[in-house]
């Protein structure tokens, strides 16, 4: 059984943001690893910006300074 963990800092994702996450990540299970989606586990963590970080710095402090991971 598949058990797939998705971790993302808490800046707003929606509800349907989220179940369209998971079945995302079910759908490409089943068409690319043939799982059975009645037995795949998605769960979504969200994490406090002072909590994660990356090139040296918190994302707190990144999006301080007007840094973001939206698509351009």
């Amino acid at each position: 059984m598949p058990y797939i963990k998705i971790e993302v800092t808490r800046e707003g994702v929606t509800r349907e943001q989220k179940q369209k996450l998971i079945k995302g990540v079910t759908d490409l299970m089943t068409h690319v690893l043939n799982k059975d989606p009645q037995l795949t586990h998605v769960v979504i963590q969200e994490v406090e910006l002072d909590d994660w970080g990356f090139a040296g710095e918190q994302v707190s402090v990144l999006r301080e300074k007007g840094i973001t991971a939206d698509k351009k």
